[in-house]
């Protein structure tokens, strides 16, 4: 090998372990400004030391994680795992003669209806000292016991005071001393913003006085209320994890307050999604106080389906251009909107393969209050009126005239009472 040619290959050499000793240098010299360490004493590790996280004022992933375990620690003593025994009727196709019948093994002796128990879980939390946890409807609908079991591992048989299926809430009773009850404190739902953190604590496929978080991914949705054909309205969604077992838990706000009640998920397979729903303690403080008094709460009913108004729809209808409401597609019979003289949809035009439902009113006001979707209606029926009340329908009729329509609003009807109205 020529002399010039070593002396190229050494100065190669020599550069890269200078780079190389300069790079590593400066790693140790930058790194404690990188993982937000100023002090000039962690310049340089210990070779195979881990790390200690920063416990500094300014640290505020140390913070976030103080402010988590407070939350968790302070309400956890007001959240309870429910757990329920449901008596069912097995179905006939299910029992099977004896092989010692008379009738043989494969006889058609004649069945008794039989018996059997079911067992489910849920969660929920302490409303009062008087005894009063607040979960959700299904949790304990049919139940035939109900037990409470606390986190300091205190458990107490409980009995259901009273239950609002449409608005899947629910109040049971336990009778212990006041001062091992801790009411949690209440937040204000209709602050809510999408972005804001949201804590749930519940009981998720058993696994007892869990916490997950996230944030308020979006508020103002309206979803069905269980078994019952009527919705919620200005329903919280979450992407704080919600599994079955956290029905009735608290939803809860970075102060430590109760801004919902977990009720739903919205999942092809069952689990969490990352799609959430809570039913918003606003509403809860309309209707827990009547739940306590063993009362029913009656919600006003209207007595009709609707959809929202779509621009293609609006188009089809010569409604005039920009027209935003409900239109109305089916109308209860004997109904308050059609004792009021309210239309439905009377044809259907099919444009692509899609159905378009013709003909109907189409309600832009409610009380002189603008509605752009349905979802605006229900809300302000639910949030504002109540059986007895007379509101006025700012209308638009099939022929484009706008006309003021009251209607006299009642109670909902039962599930067997509405199917048997039918539509007008």
């Amino acid at each position: 090998m020529k002399r010039s040619t070593i002396l190229i290959t050494l100065g190669v050499v020599i550069v890269f372990f200078l780079a190389l000793s300069i790079a590593f240098t400066g790693g140790l010299v930058l790194s404690p400004h990188i993982l937000g360490h100023a002090s000039a004493d962690t310049a340089t590790p210990q070779t195979g030391a881990a790390i200690a996280p920063a416990t500094a004022d300014g640290d505020i992933l140390a913070q976030y994680e103080d402010a988590l375990t407070q939350i968790y620690e302070t309400a956890l003593p007001s959240v309870v795992k429910i757990t329920v025994t449901v008596k069912e009727q097995m179905p006939a196709e299910q029992q099977f003669s004896s092989p010692f019948s008379p009738f043989g093994p494969f006889g058609f002796a004649p069945q008794q209806p039989q018996e059997r128990f079911a067992h489910g879980e849920g969660s929920g939390f302490v409303w009062d000292t008087d005894g009063h946890i607040v979960t959700n409807n299904h949790v304990v609908e049919n139940a035939t016991d109900v037990e409470v079991e606390f986190a300091d591992g205190t458990t107490a048989p409980a009995t259901v005071v009273s239950t609002d299926p449409d608005a899947d809430l629910a109040v049971i009773k336990v009778d212990l001393p006041a001062d091992q009850l801790k009411p949690l404190p209440l937040g204000d739902s209709d602050e809510l913003k999408p972005g804001q953190l949201a804590i749930a604590l519940g009981n998720p496929f058993g696994q007892e006085f869990s916490m997950t978080s996230g944030i308020i991914s979006a508020v103002g949705r309206t979803i069905k209320s269980g078994t019952s054909p009527f919705s919620i309205p200005e329903v919280i969604q979450t992407d704080a994890a919600i599994n079955p077992g956290n029905s009735g838990g608290p939803l809860l706000n970075r102060k430590g307050e109760v801004v919902g009640i977990n009720t739903m998920i919205l999942s092809k397979s069952g689990s969490s999604s990352g799609i959430g729903f809570a039913v918003p303690i606003n509403i809860a403080k309309q209707v827990v106080p009547t739940l306590i008094e063993g009362k029913k709460v009656e919600h006003a009913w209207l007595g009709i389906t609707g959809a929202t108004l779509t621009p293609d729809v609006a188009q089809y209808m010569k409604v005039p251009e920009g027209t935003k409401g409900v239109l109305v597609i089916n109308v209860a019979h004997d109904s308050p909107a059609d004792k009021a003289g309210l239309r439905g949809s009377d044809k259907v035009l099919k444009v692509a393969g899609v159905e378009y439902p013709l003909g109907g009113d189409v309600i832009t006001a409610i009380d002189g209050k603008k509605i752009a979707e349905m979802d605006d209606l229900i809300s302000y029926l639910m949030e504002n009126t109540k059986p007895g009340d007379t509101v006025k329908l700012t209308v638009i009729r099939a022929n484009g005239k706008e006309e003021t329509v009251k209607v006299k609003l009642e109670a909902r009807p039962s599930v067997e009472d509405l199917q048997q109205m039918g539509n007008k």
